[in-house]
């Protein structure tokens, strides 16, 4: 449901959730030392998506030759995503890692005069001997807190600045002296009091009285002392503070309950900090503020301002921009000249959708799918408008603008291609000689993706509405499949034409299905002006979006492209909301899962974090004036009508959409018994899931649901069968080719291997067969029933003949893998081994081989330890390739073209420890790879 933006901005954090995926650093000194490995394939799986890395936060040094940013990875040992901060000299492109550990760091910071880097961490301080014994003050309690840290940018481990009680909330340098920062206040002696009881872990909800102020402090870099700088009794929130050092604007908080109800607003300031004098400004009501950012002169600064008709509420507006002059102590709004505003996906303190500039600023502009890119210069009273020009300037996702105004980094993307940031001159309106920089996710360029395209239809009140599709990956005109709807959060939110794979939303694993993906911008969403923002408020939440939605459905079935008898639809929050509206409206849909979404509200109402003020704005009273008009819009109500399998997803402590919405939902469907329902919680998850765990068990739980009941390829799972056992390989060892009783299959009155897709190799599935020699070489003798039995006693010139024979007979190109490929695939090999351990039924050491060794003499010459082909499993669980490290060694093209055997065999101890372990002649084969 509802605000959620880590969703709504398309997983912008994820670069941007989107996480977009960051990509490996060039200099491989610096990788990261825990950074996910995805492997390159060609086929998406699960954690292509859920491992993408995002890069985010760029900031340029002072002199503007290099910029520092935070890299977010998934740490595997952690279980849980880990940011980290890089820098990237921009002459050279070279990368270079700054920190590391398994602590994240955030908010990087330079000093004015580029000699220093700050930053947020709750990593531990270091410990040191002239450390005081016992703790100076009492902490409030015993969690990590997030401190300022310092460090040299090139070069050096990092030291903390401040050891505060409380958690820094924000900072910013006034001079390269001196740190601003905003935390809580010292915990009082009643709080110090009650956090002595341990046992004593009751909450008081919104005990406004004893919730402690945040206020602005300063600490001097060398003494490390700091000083307070305001007495305020209410709770700092958003801090700017003016490139001279010389003002702060500060946004307060008022209410501990103004998320929920929207009542009383936070008070906005401009402190000067010489003289610790406070000015309230923006003070009239109408005034909701959003991303601050000081021009360069120091002179004033603009901030974004979220506009509506009803601005007590900030469910749904049109981000205006302002600026304030401090010496005339006024400020007045910035005219566009864009009814659409400034784009709505970019409104925190690390991104916003605007820079300033020496003469004005340059902003994206709100244009529904599709960014707009703007410079605006002062001209007197007024601003002049001309959109930015350069190669990728109609998709710009974010950016920020060099100290010298004289350069930029931006992040492009577009629906069917990666998030990648570059640097560029910037030369008035002109971004040129882009390079790339940041470079992450590499195995995302070598996977298929979907052509996607920006689509339109008429919908609710015939306006237009627009969406993204996304096309299967092996699409042919004229045909028809399914579709899948993924359906956006907020509602006021929008997907855009930008990359996003994420866990709440993964096109690309659809479209390898053979299905469209269609994401709606149904009325309510952002980026399309103030009316259709505010469409949907007082009673028409579900009225025009659900018609839209449908529309777009049927003007896809319309065009010839989707099969009416194939639809499903999934979505995350407000997705997950408007999911369980459409199934229990229409029975058209196959298969559902919406994602923490609600569908009754008037506990919705009081226990939502935001209940109050969403329910009032988009249904127009509360339960309390109208408690009917609560039933009426809750679809829990109309679940009798429901006949699509729904699977329900919920994180246990989501305090967007509390959990009891899930488990209503499961117990209607469950016990009015009419479709199959499943309920899957995480534990201590909140609205959006953050455990690697959950995020994988979240996709395949619903990918397998999609599979059973909309694509119909699930088959039965025999629960019973142990993957890596004997009895299932012998199971997935009948898909493999024969020839009648013999292995392979016949090709020009020849038998020839059968090749497999490994990765991007297409090898022999098992070792070339006594069978498949002996029609290279007649004289090759076998006896009766081991024609499966791999070739052994092959010299390295015998199969490279082979594989040249092969290649002539079949018109095809074949021959021995290479050292690398060869390598690569061993070091993949997992189970049993037909080995000499195998043999002997135990681990052998190096002292009971060398007996045995003598004992397998003595069978030497019909190599009787070998066993036919695919008894034992290798590598790959889809392709099935059998016996890499077992029954023969097998020959490999070296790199000085000479042959070298590689993997174990029946006549050598597993134990690669073991010193000179080749393999006898009698245990010598080959396998083969077929180029493409």
């Amino acid at each position: 449901m509802k605000r959620f933006p880590f969703l709504l901005i398309g997983l912008w954090f994820l670069t941007s959730i989107h996480a977009e995926p960051p990509r490996p650093g060039k200099d491989k000194e610096a990788k990261p030392a825990k950074e996910a490995a995805v492997a390159m394939h060609d086929k998406w799986t699960v954690d292509d998506v859920v491992l993408a890395a995002s890069a985010g936060d760029f900031r340029f040094s002072p002199d503007g030759r290099s910029v520092v940013w935070v890299k977010t990875t998934m740490d595997k040992d952690k279980g849980e995503q880990l940011a980290h901060l890089m820098r990237t000299d921009l002459a050279d492109k070279k990368e270079v890692q700054l920190t590391r550990g398994n602590d994240g760091c955030h908010s990087p910071r330079w000093s004015s005069d580029g000699k220093l880097l700050a930053f947020l961490s709750d990593r531990p301080a270091p410990k040191t001997k002239d450390k005081p014994k016992g703790k100076a003050r009492k902490d409030a309690d015993d969690e990590p807190k997030t401190q300022i840290w310092l460090m040299d940018p090139f070069g050096g481990e990092p030291w903390p600045l401040t050891d505060f009680s409380r958690s820094v909330s924000s900072f910013e340098w006034a001079d390269a002296d001196t740190v601003i920062f905003a935390s809580q206040e010292e915990a009082t002696l009643r709080e110090n009091t009650i956090k002595d009881d341990k046992k004593d872990t009751a909450i008081i909800v919104e005990d406004e009285k004893h919730e402690p102020p945040a206020r602005l402090f300063k600490v001097d870099v060398e003494s490390k002392k700091i000083t307070r700088l305001t007495g305020n009794g209410d709770r700092i929130e958003t801090l700017a503070v003016s490139p001279d050092g010389k003002f702060a604007v500060t946004v307060h908080s008022q209410s501990l309950r103004y998320t929920y109800d929207n009542k009383i607003k936070p008070a906005a300031y401009l402190y000067n900090l010489d003289s610790g004098e406070p000015r309230r400004i923006f003070a009239d009501p109408k005034f909701n503020l959003g991303p601050i950012r000081w021009a360069p002169d120091s002179k004033g600064f603009y901030v974004t301002q979220f506009h509506s008709n009803t601005p007590w509420f900030t469910e749904a507006t049109v981000h205006e921009l302002y600026y304030y002059d401090v010496a005339a102590k006024s400020h007045a709004r910035v005219e566009l000249d864009w009814p659409n505003g400034l784009n709505t996906e970019m409104h925190s303190e690390e991104e916003a959708a605007f820079e300033p500039t020496s003469d004005g600023f340059i902003a994206l502009l709100a244009n529904g799918a599709q960014n707009k890119a703007a410079r605006f210069v002062r001209t007197g009273a007024g601003w002049k408008r001309e959109w930015l020009d350069g190669k990728h300037a109609s998709h710009l996702q974010s950016f920020r603008i060099a100290p010298s105004g004289k350069a930029m980094v931006y992040a492009h993307s577009t629906a069917s291609t990666p998030t990648q940031w570059y640097y560029a001159k910037l030369d008035g309106v002109h971004a040129t000689e882009p390079s790339a920089i940041a470079e992450l996710n590499e195995n995302l360029t070598q996977l298929p993706r979907a052509k996607t395209e920006v689509v339109k239809w008429k919908g609710a009140l015939d306006e237009e509405v627009e969406g993204v599709l996304y096309y299967p990956h092996k699409y042919k005109e004229g045909q028809k499949y399914p579709l899948v709807l993924m359906i956006h959060g907020g509602p006021f939110g929008a997907d855009v034409d930008a990359w996003e794979e994420s866990w709440a939303y993964a096109p690309n694993l659809y479209n390898q299905r053979g299905a469209f993906v269609l994401k709606p911008n149904y009325h309510g969403s952002s980026n399309y002006g103030l009316k259709w923002a505010e469409s949907i408020a007082a009673g028409k939440y579900y009225d025009l979006p659900l018609v839209d939605i449908e529309r777009g459905v049927d003007a896809l079935i319309a065009r010839g492209l989707v099969d009416a008898n194939k639809l499903g639809t999934l979505g995350w929050s407000n997705g997950a909301i408007l999911t369980t509206a459409l199934i229990a409206r229409t029975t058209r849909y196959k298969a559902a899962a919406p994602g923490a979404g609600g569908a009754e509200w008037v506990a919705d109402w009081g226990t939502c974090e935001f209940g109050d003020a969403f329910d009032r704005y988009y249904f127009g009273k509360s339960p309390l004036e109208d408690p009917m008009l609560y039933q009426k819009m809750a679809p829990f109500y109309q679940f009798d009508k429901v006949r699509t399998p729904t699977l329900i997803l919920q994180g246990e402590v989501d305090r967007n959409v509390p959990v009891h919405h899930a488990w209503m939902q499961y117990r209607a469907l469950q016990q009015l018994g009419k479709t199959d329902v499943r309920l899957v919680l995480f534990p201590d998850e909140k609205h959006s899931l953050k455990k690697l765990a959950h995020q994988r068990r979240k996709l395949e739980e619903e990918l397998a649901w999609f599979d059973k009941y909309l694509f119909q390829t699930a088959k039965p799972e025999n629960e019973a069968l142990k993957t890596d056992s004997p009895l299932a390989r012998a199971l997935k060892l009948k898909g493999a080719k024969r020839d009648g009783t013999r292995y392979g299959m016949m090709e020009k009155d020849v038998l020839i291997p059968e090749t497999v897709m490994h990765g991007k190799l297409q090898i022999g599935r098992f070792e070339v067969t006594r069978a498949q020699f002996a029609q290279f070489d007649k004289n090759y003798a076998m006896e009766r029933g081991t024609e499966n039995y791999p070739a052994s006693g092959i010299s390295f010139e015998q199969a490279r003949d082979y594989c040249k024979w092969l290649s002539d007979k079949t018109g095809q190109k074949y021959r021995l893998p290479n050292e690398d490929e060869a390598e690569e695939l061993y070091e993949k090999s997992e189970g049993t081994e037909n080995t000499l351990d195998y043999w002997a039924g135990y681990a052998v050491n190096p002292e009971d081989a060398k007996q045995l060794l003598a004992n397998i003499k003595d069978l030497r010459g019909k190599a009787p330890l070998l066993r036919e082909v695919g008894s034992f499993h290798g590598v790959g669980e889809e392709d099935m390739v059998f016996d890499l490290g077992g029954n023969v060694a097998e020959w490999v093209m070296a790199k000085d073209g000479k042959g070298t055997l590689q993997g174990g065999s029946a006549d050598q101890p597993a134990d690669s420890k073991w010193g000179d372990n080749r393999a006898a002649l009698e245990y010598q084969g080959f396998r083969v790879v077929r180029e493409k």
